[in-house]
């Protein structure tokens, strides 16, 4: 299959490309290359995957020096003209939507970034995969549209509507969006919620990797709402082995809108996750307890019942495993 995915600089689209050139199939990958972390860390993801980041140009595909079936592209999701021109000129028979503007908190100091990524950049690609005969549009939602749901395991039929952050409310868009397409056009969509993903190649935004920069360097630890914070932490290879099911097996065309929740279905507290941490560095932590912050929830927990009986997905990797594998890297990195 000849495959889109966007978002490969980054952390799961960047695993999601290896693993789908390594089965054979032939993958162009799309990014902005935006300064929201370090770019540093998305150039070193392409490298890993043989492209080079002194042949990046705007809109140039970038042939792959070791992958011979991968190639890159530096394009913004909302330029509406060269992404038509990409899928007129490259006729992809899958399109797998990862990129967006990430993050909760930064949504509420920048929210424009989000409006021209997630809901422009979004509204473009289900035009050209309507318009050039993609057969299925998979794409990232995000856990967060569970917003202030207080029940839990989050369920897919629980109500979405209170979103606590505009990142939040544009990835329920997203799925709004798409749900209208596969109405309207019979385009087949499914999105994927996206719980906490940790490990390799992280991002340096978040938790795992914030905290472990802070041990390794003696440096103290802000702990939310005093630590009382749970998350469905998940490996990065447990997800990647759910996108790449969903990515492999075509739609129902009878049922042609779907959405699961990929996590691991255990929470961890959020102590707990840093005192594993700790064990693996071989520090200890320095803890500064603070209260809730604006635009957070206090646990993530997915029921991952329809992805697995749907399409046999099962979590394998240990908290502890996959935080060894973690560190491992880190401290390579």
């Amino acid at each position: 299959m000849k495959i889109l995915i966007t978002g490969t600089a980054g952390f799961i689209g960047f695993h999601v490309a290896k693993k789908l050139l390594e089965r054979g199939n032939e993958v162009v990958g799309l990014d902005n290359l935006n300064d929201y972390y370090d770019v540093r860390l998305k150039y070193g993801r392409l490298a890993e995957t043989g492209i080079v980041e002194k042949e990046i140009e705007y809109c140039k595909l970038v042939k792959s020096t070791n992958l011979p079936d991968y190639r890159f592209i530096k394009l913004n999701l909302e330029d509406r003209e060269n992404i038509q021109k990409l899928f007129a000129e490259e006729k992809f028979d899958i399109v797998c939507n990862l990129a967006a503007q990430a993050g909760v908190r930064y949504s509420i100091e920048n929210p424009y970034a989000y409006i021209d990524s997630n809901i422009v950049g979004f509204m473009n690609i289900l035009e050209c995969c309507r318009h050039n005969s993609i057969k299925h549009l998979v794409y990232a939602s995000s856990s967060s549209v569970y917003g202030l749901n207080a029940k839990v395991p989050f369920s897919e039929d629980n109500k979405t509507d209170s979103p606590v952050s505009l990142y939040a409310a544009t990835k329920k868009a997203n799925e709004l969006m798409a749900h209208t397409y596969s109405h309207l056009y019979h385009l087949a969509t499914t999105g994927l919620r996206f719980f906490t993903v940790y490990g390799p190649w992280g991002r340096p935004d978040m938790a795992p990797m914030l905290f472990a920069k802070a041990i390794s360097e003696g440096e103290p630890i802000k702990v939310f709402n005093n630590g009382d914070l749970s998350r469905d932490f998940t490996y990065i290879d447990d997800i990647v082995e759910g996108v790449i099911r969903v990515i492999e097996r075509k739609p129902n065309e009878e049922d042609n809108y779907k959405i699961y929740n990929i996590g691991c279905s255990e929470p961890v507290k959020l102590l707990d996750f840093i005192n594993t941490l700790e064990t693996c560095l071989g520090k200890n932590a320095k803890l500064t307890m603070m209260p809730m912050q604006q635009g957070d929830v206090y646990q993530t927990y997915a029921d991952t019942t329809n992805l697995e009986d749907d399409f046999g997905y099962k979590p394998t990797i240990t908290l502890k495993e996959g935080i060894r594998e973690f560190v491992k890297w880190y401290k390579k990195y």
